[in-house]
C-alpha cells in the first residue's frame, strides 16, 4: 500500500507523524518537513510528497493535482483533451531498447528497476524538478503499462521518494 505522511503539532510543539492511505490525508500545507528517522541527522528531514503513480487511462481525479507522463509513447485511444496532461516527460522514459527488453514480464522487473534507474541518473535535473513539484502540492506520475505494480512509474516514484 502507498502511504502519505501528514505532520500535525500540538500546543506544546510536539510533532507526531501519522501514515494514510494515499489520497486520505489532510491537508498539509506545502514546505512542511517530516522527520524521518533515518538513524543519519543529515538526511532525517525531509519534505512531506505528496506523489502518486496511476494509469493514464484511468479518468482524471479532482485530487490528481499536477498530472505528468512518464511514457515514450503516447499510450493508444486516449485523447489528448481526456488524459488532461499538465506535462509529458518523454526525457524520464525508459529508453526504447529497454523497454522493448522489459517487455512488461514481472520476472525481469528487478532487473529492470535496476538498469532504469542507471538511466534516470542522467537526468538529475528532471528528477529533483519533480520531487519539488510533489512538495509543493500533489504530483500524479502516470504511466500507460496494464500491470500496476512492475513499471517504470513505480521505479521512479521510489527514486523521487528517496531523493534528498
Amino acid at each position: 500500500m502507498t502511504v502519505s505522511w501528514c505532520q500535525t503539532a500540538d500546543a506544546f510543539d510536539s510533532v507526531t507523524l501519522v501514515a494514510y492511505p494515499t489520497g486520505t490525508a489532510p491537508c498539509v500545507p506545502p514546505g512542511l518537513l517530516a522527520h524521518v528517522d533515518t538513524g543519519h541527522p543529515q538526511t532525517d528531514r525531509r519534505p512531506l510528497m505528496d506523489l502518486r503513480t496511476k494509469r493514464i487511462y484511468d479518468p482524471p481525479g479532482p485530487d490528481d493535482g499536477r498530472r505528468v507522463l512518464v511514457d515514450g509513447i503516447w499510450p493508444r485511444g486516449v485523447s489528448r483533451t481526456d488524459a488532461a496532461l499538465d506535462e509529458w516527460a518523454k526525457d524520464l522514459a525508459p529508453t526504447a531498447e529497454l523497454r522493448r527488453w522489459f517487455g512488461h514480464d514481472p520476472a525481469r522487473f528487478s532487473e529492470f528497476r535496476l538498469r532504469y534507474r542507471d538511466e534516470l541518473a542522467a537526468h538529475t535535473a528532471s528528477l529533483e524538478r519533480l520531487r519539488d513539484e510533489s512538495v509543493i502540492g500533489t504530483l500524479t506520475i502516470l504511466y500507460g503499462a496494464r500491470d500496476r505494480e512492475h513499471n517504470n512509474a513505480r521505479v521512479l516514484e521510489e527514486i523521487l521518494r528517496e531523493l534528498p
